[in-house]
């Protein structure tokens, strides 16, 4: 036997085993705590792994995000000895040990948990202040004897679980990790950073996967919609991380044990230190929400308690070649053991518009299958489950290649040339608090033109040739609100001025009601909803992430296209304004859109225009009319 690993699973060190794709990785070291990413100590000259970062969700503040601050700690293993060895040769030197699991339960139970989620809908996504949330439950109980049960479930989730990214015990003086689970949040090999958004769940039945069951789940609309949301939020982050921003691979379907998930690969090239990257990359969508900093409030609400290291990252940092690397699964699916024993087991459901809180509920326990299983909490599924390989099965194929026809080729294949046109040409980009203005930025550079970001609470005014007002949570009409009277000003100043301004989604609404329309709360939210939409008189096919919208109606000086009641876009002297997103992967051109609407704004004269008026009731009048005479009409009244 390995004499390190003899070592590891005496449980007198300070160590971890991490079963990868490669085999299981034996680390020992010695155990630092520290307050930040930064503080990460890293040895790029240094010859194999590095450290081992446990990373808590409380480091997300690290971020300005709010959070309860249970103090969970920011521990490194600094790697002394490293050892690699097979699956095998870990499952022969552990003998089955018994598991004594008392006190077992669900906090909250199933009711209160489901009373959430409805709450959840109606009073966060239905009022505007996001596309999805996570809240998570926990499963708490006592084990007898803490470091022994640690080893014997990562023995039984070794040999029992299947399909898992990284299968882990990390044992620390404070706290002890074991766990399986399927997702990656971040890879970085010196050059090429790699995210892996896992979402949407098959849960297998009792008697085993099935084709014509795999086929229902991935013609679900709300198992398709939840992938989408979250490919979007991390292409956001892509976009923060890589100057090129991110492309998107896939899917692909993730199967385990007791249930299957659909996942996508985005891909870019970045220079950035890899704790940095770990920095803004805090964290995951799948385990957090949209948009990520309102999703922290959302938590914060309806979670009374810290989260520990539930959605945190576990991030191998390498320094092998004189490079830092980092390989940062989530802490999902995952045991927290305490040194008396205390065991918490943390799961969320994905919150979309058209949740159904007992189906939540569900998928909360069955996220928690493999794990519960390995306690002995509940029965492990036959064999023969984790060996049918649903990817395999008639049609299957055919169905993961269809999920992309309808999305935006710029995301899905390589990116298209820089138009010179606009080379030259600057943009600021005011961000209200939803980092789609980072995929904006990115689609913008790619036009051409020199783009700076810049916080709400920061824009006080600008000389670019274009100012980009962007999304946001929240209702429009609540001009008391700091934020949303941030986006007034900023439209007024630009409509004052006259100089060019292109309004997108919350301030698409806000300027609409500046313009003397009403706006509305929907009926039914739109969040990561992909439809058709007359844009001036073309049928676009493009991604909404709206819970309110405009009224059609007059607007003298300027002209309205409406689906319906609904206002798309709005147009006028100097300024152009969608409602939907044209940086969303649902937006199967929306680079087109973006630089149609950049050059009617930045080069009038050389690009002919038709447009729609919506009358009041929503019905239109199509007409050509020239650039010039679009860019003077009677003079705009604000409210």
């Amino acid at each position: 036997m390995n004499d390190l690993l003899t070592r590891a699973l005496s449980g007198s060190e300070h160590c971890a085993l991490l079963s990868r794709e490669h085999g299981v990785d034996v680390l020992i070291g010695d155990v630092v705590t520290v307050d930040s990413l930064a503080d990460i100590p890293l040895d790029p000259g240094a010859d194999g792994p590095d450290v081992l970062a446990l990373v808590p969700f409380r480091q997300i503040s690290e971020r300005g995000f709010v959070c309860h601050d249970d103090d969970a700690a920011l521990h490194c293993l600094r790697v002394r000895e490293h050892a690699r060895v097979s699956v095998d040769e870990v499952l022969a030197a552990m003998s089955p040990a018994e598991l004594r699991v008392t006190d077992g339960r669900f906090e909250p139970a199933d009711d209160e948990y489901g009373s959430i989620v409805s709450r959840v809908l109606a009073d966060e996504i239905g009022t505007g202040a996001g596309a999805n949330f996570v809240i998570r439950r926990d499963f708490r109980a006592r084990l007898a004897d803490a470091s022994r049960s640690g080893l014997e479930i990562f023995r039984r989730l070794l040999s029992g679980e299947s399909g898992s990214y990284w299968t882990f015990f990390v044992h620390t003086p404070s706290i002890t990790l074991v766990g399986a689970t399927p997702e990656r949040h971040v890879g970085f090999d010196g050059t090429s950073a790699t995210m892996n958004p896992i979402s949407g769940t098959y849960r297998h039945p009792v008697e085993g996967p099935s084709g014509a069951g795999v086929l229902d789940f991935l013609d679900d609309a709300k198992e398709n919609a939840e992938l989408f949301m979250v490919v979007d939020e991390e292409l956001k982050m892509m976009s923060r991380i890589c100057a090129e921003g991110g492309r998107v691979i896939g899917p692909r379907l993730k199967q385990m044990g007791h249930l299957t998930h659909t996942e996508y690969v985005l891909v870019g090239e970045s220079s950035l230190d890899p704790r940095e990257i770990l920095r803004r990359t805090m964290f995951a969508p799948t385990v957090t929400g949209s948009p990520i900093e309102n999703a922290a409030r959302v938590i914060e609400r309806y979670e009374t308690s810290g989260r520990g290291y539930y959605s945190g990252v576990l991030a191998l940092f390498e320094g092998a070649r004189g490079v830092s690397t980092v390989d940062a699964p989530i802490l999902i699916r995952t045991c927290e053991i305490a040194p008396d024993g205390e065991l918490k087991i943390s799961a969320g459901a994905t919150l979309v518009r058209n949740s159904v809180p007992e189906h939540e509920v569900a998928e909360t326990r069955s996220k928690l299958g493999g794990v519960l299983a390995a306690l002995g909490v509940e029965a492990p599924r036959p064999p023969a489950s984790a060996a049918v390989r649903l990817s395999d099965f008639p049609g299957v194929s055919d169905a993961l290649t269809r999920r992309n026809e309808k999305l935006a080729s710029f995301w899905l294949d390589e990116q298209p040339k820089v138009d010179t046109e606009l080379s030259g040409k600057t943009a600021v980009v005011v961000d209200f608090e939803d980092q789609w203005t980072a995929m904006l930025a990115h689609q913008l550079r790619h036009l051409g033109m020199a783009v700076s970001v810049v916080r709400w609470e920061d824009y006080v005014s600008s000389d670019a040739d274009l100012l980009v007002c962007g999304p946001g949570p929240g209702d429009p009409r609540e001009s008391s609100n700091a934020r949303i009277s941030a986006v007034e000003s900023a439209l007024r100043e630009r409509l004052t001025s006259g100089s060019p301004l292109l309004a997108i989604c919350l301030s698409h609404q806000v300027l609409a009601r500046l313009l003397g329309l009403e706006v509305v709360a929907l009926a039914r939210p739109q969040q990561g909803v992909q439809k058709v939409a007359d844009v001036f008189g073309v049928s676009r096919t493009v991604g909404f992430y709206n819970t309110f919208a405009a009224t059609a109606g007059s607007i003298d000086g300027a002209l309205v296209s409406a689906d319906g009641t609904e206002v798309n876009a709005l147009r006028g002297s100097g300024f152009e304004s969608i409602q939907f997103h044209p940086e969303s992967i649902l937006s199967t051109d929306g680079i087109g859109i973006l630089s149609e609407l950049v050059h009617r704004l930045l080069m009038p004269a050389g690009v002919p225009v038709r447009t729609v008026c919506a009358a009041a009731q929503g019905t239109h009048r199509e007409r050509a009319q020239p650039s010039a005479e679009l860019r003077q009409p009677a003079e705009l009244r604000l409210s």
